[in-house]
């Protein structure tokens, strides 16, 4: 691909460390690109990663992560989004593995990552750990992702309630992430629909947004301390994304911010023909027959 300066995505993001005096392991990346010179149609890349590790080492890890799967998706043709997606998010675990190798005190250090690809209007996701993809359409919200942690396991096998995940010893028990011992098993799962299986969620990859949509990344210093209808109403009610980002950030210290913030919203614009419906798997959201 080819980098272009002129996105044709709307791009807001914004990172802060939080109110807890900790150091900011959370690193983000954005980038646009023409597909090649033949090829003109454009690309949008945004990836989150929050680090894992003590001594500095999480936001190397976070660095890591970020650069690799970049890089990684840059050099593509963007023929196989998935398959790429996922020998990115491979190649950076393989990194931090090998950079915790060669220095003692980064040992164990690791990431999540959650990895948006809009090509054309067409939405690509690959995530792995607790860092969060949504999708807003008019008034409604959607968290396209699934957290791999402890609490949604025994959530999904009826151990514990919705209600006992929020405060449970075990919520931030992380279940999969890079730089671990074996290479991390890449979520391809767009959920639209909470009642879907992983194989329908699965299919869903290639999903065509609409003018208006909005696609928010972010880390697990948000969606701790707020909730899903909380982000919804917050991006609603600013008069720009850049406001958004700022006024979700806020709200997250203003609750207390104990951990790193990193919010990325990507907005659909509004223009001629781009409204062109091609699935309607999102009618449920809509509300129409």
């Amino acid at each position: 691909m080819i980098r272009s300066k002129f996105p044709h995505l709307h791009i807001a993001a914004l990172s802060h460390a939080g109110m807890s005096g900790k150091n900011n392991e959370d690193r983000y990346e954005v980038s646009s690109f023409q597909l090649s010179e033949e090829d003109p149609r454009l690309s949008v890349f945004a990836v989150v990663a929050d680090g894992i590790g003590g001594h500095k080492a999480g936001e190397i890890a976070a660095e890591l992560a970020v650069s690799y799967i970049t890089k990684k998706v840059a050099e593509s043709n963007a023929k196989r989004p998935a398959k790429i997606l996922e020998q990115a998010i491979h190649e950076a675990s393989l990194a931090i593995i090998q950079n915790a190798t060669e220095n003692e005190e980064r040992k164990g250090m690791g990431s999540t990552c959650a990895c948006v690809w809009v090509i054309e209007n067409h939405l690509y996701t690959a995530y792995v750990g607790d860092s969060r993809i949504y999708l807003l359409r008019e008034k409604q919200i959607q968290r396209l992702t699934v957290d791999h942690t402890w609490v949604q396991e025994a959530f999904e096998k009826g151990i514990i309630t919705a209600e006992q995940m929020y405060d449970h010893p075990n919520q931030h028990v992380i279940r999969r992430h890079l730089g671990g011992a074996k290479l991390p098993e890449v979520d391809f799962r767009l959920r639209v629909d909470d009642s879907e299986s992983r194989e329908e969620s699965e299919r869903n990859q290639g999903f065509y947004l609409e003018a208006g949509d909005i696609i928010l990344l972010c880390s697990d210093g948000l969606t701790d301390l707020v909730w899903d209808d909380e982000i919804r109403d917050t991006i609603r009610a600013k008069v720009d994304i850049t406001a958004a980002t700022e006024a979700l950030v806020n709200l997250a210290n203003h609750r207390g911010g104990h951990d790193n913030i990193t919010v990325v919203i990507l907005t659909v614009p509004n223009t001629e023909g781009s409204t062109k419906k091609k699935y309607g798997i999102l009618d449920w959201i809509l509300g129409n027959d």
